[in-house]
């Protein structure tokens, strides 16, 4: 796959993630190449500040989100992808990949990081990662 078939998603291709100040200053960081994402899939990029899933579509949109469920801290990266949600192995919520939000009834919501694509590599803006809290 060529990356001008790539279909970025807008949420997740340098676009300012919900929460964040739009002007902010981004730290793209190459994590791999496309083709190291299965489609439907995850692989899992472990940081100083945890981990986060990047996440694949069947229409090659890739996202990155904490990779920790809000509900029990699943890990997301586990879990089933559809359309451009990821279904936790644990409890089965289910998590926007756009916008981190729980869908339905469940409430809560995951961090969402900008990804974007470049002749086939993804670059992760590591500008957005901050420090664990210890609880």
């Amino acid at each position: 796959m060529t990356s001008a078939a790539v279909r970025v998603a807008s949420a997740a291709s340098g676009r300012v993630p919900a929460g964040e100040p739009d002007g902010a200053t981004r730290m793209w960081v190459d994590i791999g190449a496309l083709d190291s994402v299965p489609v439907r899939g995850a692989r899992v990029v472990k940081t100083a500040q945890g981990c986060v899933a990047v996440f694949r579509t069947g229409e090659s949109e890739v996202y990155a989100i904490d990779d920790r469920c809000p509900h029990k801290a699943g890990p997301l990266s586990q879990g089933i992808v559809h359309d451009k949600a990821v279904t936790c192995p644990l409890h089965n919520w289910v998590i926007s990949l756009e916008s981190g939000e729980a869908t339905g009834a469940d409430t809560g919501r995951v961090r969402t990081y900008a990804l974007k694509v470049e002749a086939g590599r993804i670059l992760l803006d590591t500008s957005a990662l901050k420090p664990c809290k210890v609880t």
